[in-house]
């Protein structure tokens, strides 16, 4: 009989623990983010270029455009882990000078989806990003940050879609 309540609860505890863990998403539940998306803001004029998904990854380049002059690009690919999904961006200057170090780029974890939502964050929970897809032609993507001052600040980026 003590064999069976161990039996019996062991199963209860592992049936438990697999009951909690959310599946593992794939990268084509993020096909929704992919076309060219542009839109204007403070920062300047913004374009992605994001891709469907293809194989085990997706990528998009981004260029942020002020007064006729390039503040500074971004090149993010959107790769298959085994635990899912993990967005990784560096930033470039113009004339193509990273901001980064060559074997670190930005790591941010898929950490919710949901129909057409998509968010990521860096482990140190300093960085997140957030694309909604609105509409056929209308994404939002949101970048909460903390400051230099520890203070959490929101940029809402509200795109349509271009040819």
């Amino acid at each position: 009989m003590k064999n069976v309540s161990i039996g019996c609860f062991l199963f209860l505890l592992v049936s438990a623990s697999a009951f909690g863990q959310a599946p593992v998403r794939n990268i084509k539940d993020l096909s929704f983010m992919a076309g060219k998306w542009v839109t204007q803001g403070v920062w300047g004029d913004m374009e992605e270029n994001w891709s469907e998904p293809m194989g085990n990854s997706m990528m998009c380049s981004y260029r942020c455009v002020k007064n006729g002059k390039v503040v500074f690009y971004e090149f993010i690919v959107v790769e298959q882990m085994p635990a899912g999904p993990v967005m990784k961006l560096r930033h470039f200057s113009p004339g193509n000078i990273a901001w980064e170090d060559k074997d670190k780029p930005y790591e941010y974890p898929l950490i919710f989806l949901d129909d057409n939502v998509a968010r990521f964050e860096r482990p140190d929970q300093k960085t997140s990003l957030t694309f909604q897809r609105l509409a056929p032609d209308k994404m939002k993507v949101i970048l909460e940050r903390q400051d230099k001052d520890g203070k959490w600040v929101q940029d809402e980026f509200n795109y349509v879609a271009s040819k």
